[in-house]
């Protein structure tokens, strides 16, 4: 056989060192794969919280329209033309104040007449008993018939009543001339005057001459649907809820909070047929009359405590793809356990769990990122001070994802 020459050589050469070169290549690559797939060794650490029992207000979030504490309409008692106004519209008047002057000419004179009347029907009856007076000894000695004398007795009797007509036309007159100053029957703010001097107005006019509300304190009417106050009552009669008195607070109409707290007066007994509600009627003090009647606002109170109720860190509930609640749980032999639970509803930071919980249960609110059911775990107080650890050298990203909250160690 020949020998090979110079370029075959060189060939040979070439070859050889490039299935080196691939041969060296494919044992780094594996090497750094199997590196990026070698996790932290021992169970991910995770932070825990041991629930028990507590007493947690069942608040409820109704609309309410704010109602005026008192309301009274001024209305003429008689028939006149008004003289005067005596308030100026917007201010706070007060009770017996006069208002308006109507016309007082014709009452006047009905007053000088019920005082003859009077007058006349006093002289009558001075004279009737006077012979009434006579007539009895006359009567007894047979001088008159005793007909007579029971004639003039009866006389002075008549006379006495229509004294006694008189007066009471005296007094309506009277009160009719009092009539015609306009009083403020309630203490409160009055709004603007309907009529002007010069109006005519009568005692059964529609529209009131002004309107007085009284603002401080103020009433809440709120809305409340019968299906959630039947719902309510159902819960009262279950052991571990206690009705309380309720304290009310206020969003106002721009977001913000009322500062002072009112509470519920009374609840009415009957359901509207139109909107199917009952109205729960709550007192504010107002004395910087914020609150204005016809306001709508947002009221928050509670009407009951439920006293088996758990407190659980948002942190540790999360939502199946039903949507319904779970938490994670420390099981025997440190393992995951997952539960189902009722959580309707918050207050803070935290859930309020109604259902699914045991006192002492170990509620996972760490590391709960890659949990997983039955699976070991480390776990320790959430209260413990937690340090994150950066991830070592030679793991990749998806190792310290792995990790999730394990990196987390007590300090």
């Amino acid at each position: 056989m020949n020998a090979p020459t110079s370029h075959g050589r060189s060939g040979l050469i070439l070859v050889a060192s490039a299935l080196l070169l691939a041969s060296c290549g494919s044992g780094d690559g594996a090497g750094k794969q199997q590196g990026g797939r070698r996790g932290p060794s021992g169970p991910p650490q995770v932070g825990y919280v041991v629930v028990q029992p507590s007493s947690v207000p069942m608040t409820t979030e109704l609309a309410g329209r704010v109602t005026a504490f008192q309301m009274s309409q001024v209305r003429p008692q008689v028939a006149g033309i008004i003289q005067r106004r005596f308030f100026k519209e917007g201010e706070v008047v007060r009770q017996g104040e006069t208002l308006y002057q109507i016309d007082p000419s014709l009452y006047q004179a009905s007053v000088a007449q019920a005082q003859a009347n009077l007058q006349n029907a006093q002289a009558n009856l001075e004279a009737a008993r006077i012979r009434a007076d006579r007539y009895k000894p006359l009567a007894q000695m047979q001088a008159v018939s005793q007909q007579d004398y029971t004639d003039a007795v009866a006389q002075a009797r008549q006379a006495a009543a229509q004294v006694a007509q008189q007066r009471a036309a005296l007094q309506t007159a009277q009160i009719n001339l009092r009539f015609t100053r306009v009083p403020a029957p309630i203490t409160g703010r009055i709004g603007r005057s309907l009529f002007t001097e010069g109006a005519l107005v009568t005692a059964n006019q529609a529209d009131p001459l002004a309107v007085i509300e009284r603002l401080d304190p103020i009433f809440v009417d709120i809305q409340q649907s019968s299906a959630d106050l039947l719902s309510l009552r159902k819960a009262l009669a279950r052991d571990g809820i206690a009705p309380v008195s309720a304290s009310v607070r206020l969003k106002l109409e721009d977001g913000s909070d009322y500062g002072a707290a009112g509470t519920v007066e009374f609840t009415e007994v009957i359901v509207s047929e139109s909107t199917g509600t009952v109205t729960l009627r709550a007192r504010f003090p107002n004395p910087q009359n914020i609150l204005l009647p016809g306001m709508f606002v947002r009221a928050m109170f509670a009407q009951a405590i439920d006293t088996q109720a758990y407190l659980v860190p948002q942190a540790g509930v999360s939502r199946d793809p039903k949507g319904n609640a779970t938490v994670f749980v420390v099981g025997p032999g440190n393992k995951a356990v997952a539960r189902t639970v009722v959580a309707d509803r918050t207050i803070g930071q935290n859930w309020v769990i109604t259902q699914g919980l045991a006192p002492g249960d170990k509620v996972i609110v760490q590391g709960t990122a890659n949990l997983k059911p039955d699976i070991d775990i480390k776990p320790v107080p959430a209260s413990a001070p937690q340090k994150i650890e950066p991830p070592k050298k030679g793991q990749g990203q998806g190792g310290a994802q792995t990790r999730g909250g394990s990196q987390a160690k007590a300090g």
